[in-house]
């Protein structure tokens, strides 16, 4: 079978419905690692879904407790055709967010697939079912073709991203060489543009916290303790307003990174805007600037009182869930220290900074001229007909850091998804023209591989 025939076959399995069936089953496993979840779901997403799949296409599987009290399992699976090819790494996260069904609109269960025109509905649709989804497919649709790759292929597929993928980095360092490869190829997070493909080298990081203002056990009568009372929540709004300015600008200096340089803003130039408010963020950078080579802070909730039956009460407590979202050049170390001097500077002594119990993402970057990043780069603008967007980093945040810092790895990430997609909300959904033109480019970068893997393995040795 040709190369022609064989794209032709990765567009027919997304045509013919055969993905949306594949996805439907993956979908309808409640694979939540949040607090909806339940730990049997995790470990069957592995067990009953990922394993026999991948060996039936000649991969051999093990799945691994994880190394943390309490954390979510992981899967290795690996094919080795010969030791002197290059080996590609993959990734895939199993875990998707609380399903939150009274939030998704009449008609739709966040765990049954849905059909609407182009969209496919469901929780995991885009975050990350479908995308490891296809890239195992496009694997399959070679080997299927072939009867062999043409190099090696090894996944780690992990169930707690959506939890700060909790163990994973000391899985990694356990596991080193069992995950040694040439390079980490995988797929999260979204498209730049619905129409061109997007591939990145890195992520911004993201680190969670809470500002917790609590002055008494109880509430108090409004009217008879107003003005004698203090407010917490008044206080806390002030403590965020402290931090940021009315349109989202960030006052914490050491939370106001140094690495936009000329280069990065280059990079940046002509890249097409997301959905943007012109009066929010940074006021001296683009769009893309502020996405891609900014800090930003968000809050991702505030609690106080009932706000569904609100009483005539001074509360005695407030608490707010924060989240930074950082770029490489932030000191990750430092943020929380650098919020408790800022607060404390500004009068806020009262209000406690409480770390996330989720893990961490660091911020990483991965150089945009490495050969491998170059020749992936040249087989996507062949396949799919017009160059990708490259990106410097992921708006969002992934344990790319565990692949660069610890297995050493250059990271190229392809996105099957798009930014209107709904993860993390209700009605995720993902788009089919994606989906299709995801599966021939991801054959179609195999193929390449195979085609130039001598070169690629003298290009692309770890570190």
């Amino acid at each position: 079978m040709d190369r022609h025939d064989i794209l032709d076959q990765a567009s027919t399995y997304v045509s013919t419905g055969a993905l949306a069936a594949d996805l439907a089953k993956l979908v309808a496993r409640r694979s939540v690692s949040q607090s909806e979840g339940l730990p049997e779901a995790l470990l069957a997403y592995l067990e009953t879904d990922m394993q026999p799949m991948l060996q039936a296409i000649g991969f051999s599987c093990e799945i691994f407790d994880n190394p943390r009290e309490g954390g979510a399992p992981l899967m290795i699976a690996s094919r080795i055709e010969d030791e002197a090819l290059p080996t590609v790494l993959e990734y895939g996260h199993g875990d998707v967010c609380n399903g939150e069904a009274h939030r998704w609109r009449e008609g739709l269960d966040p765990f049954v697939l849905t059909l609407e025109g182009d969209k496919l509905y469901g929780r995991g649709t885009a975050d990350n079912k479908i995308q490891h989804l296809i890239n195992i497919k496009a694997l399959e649709t070679i080997i299927r073709a072939k009867g062999e790759l043409g190099f090696n292929a090894k996944i780690i597929i992990e169930m707690a991203e959506e939890t700060g993928s909790y163990g994973l980095r000391e899985f990694f360092a356990l596991q080193k060489e069992a995950l040694s490869a040439d390079v980490l190829i995988a797929s999260d997070g979204p498209r730049l543009a619905i129409d061109t493909p997007t591939m990145f080298m890195g992520s911004r990081g993201g680190l969670s916290f809470d500002l917790v203002v609590h002055l008494r056990d109880s509430d108090h009568h409004s009217g008879n303790f107003g003005g004698l009372l203090a407010d917490p929540v008044i206080i806390l709004s002030h403590a965020i307003a402290s931090i940021v300015d009315e349109r989202g600008q960030i006052k914490i200096a050491e939370w106001r990174p140094t690495s936009l340089t000329p280069e990065i803003r280059a990079t940046l130039k002509d890249l097409p805007p997301r959905r943007h408010d012109a009066d929010w963020g940074e006021s001296t950078l683009t769009p893309s600037e502020r996405v891609f080579g900014w800090n930003s802070l968000a809050v991702l909730a505030i609690s106080a009182g009932n706000i569904d039956a609100p009483q005539n009460a001074i509360s005695g407590s407030a608490r707010a869930t924060c989240q930074l979202r950082f770029v490489v050049g932030t000191e990750m170390d430092e943020i929380l220290p650098a919020l408790r001097r800022h607060l404390d500077a500004h009068g806020f002594a009262m209000v406690e900074v409480r770390a996330s119990k989720g893990e961490p993402f660091k911020a990483t970057r991965f150089p945009p001229d490495h050969p491998w990043v170059a020749f992936v780069e040249r087989s996507i603008t062949a396949s799919a007909g017009r160059k990708p967007h490259v990106l410097p980093n992921l708006a969002g945040s992934l344990p790319n850091d565990a692949f660069t810092d610890i297995l050493g790895l250059p990271t190229i990430w392809i996105p099957h998804s798009h930014a209107e997609c709904g993860q993390h909300g209700p009605n995720e959904h993902a788009l089919l023209p994606i989906a299709e033109e995801g599966m021939r480019i991801m054959t179609a970068l195999f193929l390449d591989i195979a085609m130039h893997a001598s070169e690629l393995k003298k290009a692309g040795s770890p570190g």
